[in-house]
């Protein structure tokens, strides 16, 4: 069998991670990088790789299976990723999870139309948090869920500070409350809003001439980002981001508190966690597995835009159902 070819759209961090990730697969290969930047500045991990200007993406339509889009959420995918999946099969991390439902629409339109296959959202969460929140609430429907995330650095959340106007460089950490986590472990089942569970921290570096009070006042109030979390906003320097604020740890955990029994008197705790040394290598090993369940789905004349919730489990796996059934059931 033929190896699966993979195109990586924008190369940042997701990028070098999904390039990374590609060479701990001997099932995929590399078929080229394609980059808004020019090619000659781009050095990949790979030997021999090649790098394209973005623009020349469609010449190269027929040597790539799957593109894996690692654009940033706030500003990228929501136009690339309807626009690649009307000429590719497309993996995305889209993370705004207000948007969803609509960026899913976009993107199904455009697969449907010229019988391409989309996986969009994949990753940690939206991703594999996702699955478990299905899982946990099938299980126990009588119940409360939670999602904490961090300590960590949120890619998609930086990402976004750093579109703004005046912004150099930022780094933004999630950190859960533990005092809320404690207290769903402890079975009393609470309810809590979005404040209660996380607050959020951000470094930034601002461009010269940069308005402070502006740039602060755009973070606090940045809609399905901020506005609805205690943010605090340091400023520090491009070298102090670079010293202090380099790695991209993160993590979290999936909760669900529910109750069984005559009299829902019996308690249980469902719970799923990650930590993460780098946020940007394991969500770029989740795009890539899903390249080759949203191959298998087009392989089967399968079209439109999936989500994890959609896509069966094997379909993940480089090894073949049988032995799957061997040795993992």
């Amino acid at each position: 069998m033929e190896n699966l070819r993979i195109g990586i759209l924008g190369y940042g961090n997701l990028g070098r991670g999904v390039e990374l990730a590609i060479g701990q697969n001997s099932d995929l290969e590399l078929a080229g990088i394609f980059t808004r930047r020019d090619p000659a500045v781009i050095h990949p991990l790979t030997d021999n790789a090649k790098v394209y200007n973005v623009k020349e993406a469609l010449n190269h339509k027929e040597e790539i299976d799957v593109m894996i889009l690692c654009g940033g959420s706030s500003t990228d995918l929501m136009s690339q990723s309807p626009a690649f999946a009307s000429h590719f099969n497309i993996v995305d991390s889209f993370d705004t999870h207000a948007r969803i439902s609509e960026h899913f629409n976009s993107v199904n339109n455009s697969a449907l139309e010229t019988n391409h296959c989309a996986v969009i959202s994949a990753g940690w969460d939206p991703g594999l948090f996702s699955i478990n929140r299905i899982f946990a609430e099938s299980v126990l429907p009588v119940g409360n869920s939670y999602t904490f995330w961090g300590k960590g650095v949120s890619q998609g959340h930086s990402d976004a500070l750093r579109r703004i106007e005046g912004v150099s460089n930022a780094i933004q950490y999630t950190l859960p409350i533990e005092s809320a986590i404690e207290e769903v472990r402890n079975g009393t089942h609470p309810i809590y809003t979005a404040r209660e569970m996380h607050t959020r921290e951000c470094f930034v570096s601002l461009k010269p001439g940069a308005n402070q009070d502006k740039v602060y006042s755009e973070i606090v109030n940045m809609p399905n980002y901020f506005s609805d979390y205690n943010t605090t906003v340091h400023f520090v320097s491009d070298q102090e981001l670079t010293e202090n604020h380099s790695g991209m740890p993160h993590g979290g955990f999936v909760q669900r508190s529910g109750t069984t029994g005559v009299n829902q008197e019996t308690n249980h705790i469902y719970e799923f966690s990650l930590k993460l040394d780098s946020n940007p290598e394991f969500t770029s090993s989740v795009l890539v597995c899903y390249a080759r369940a949203v191959h298998r789905l087009f392989s089967e004349g399968i079209y439109g835009a999936k989500t994890v919730l959609e896509i069966p489990p094997a379909y993940l796996s480089a090894q073949p159902i049988e032995r799957l059934r061997a040795e993992l059931l």
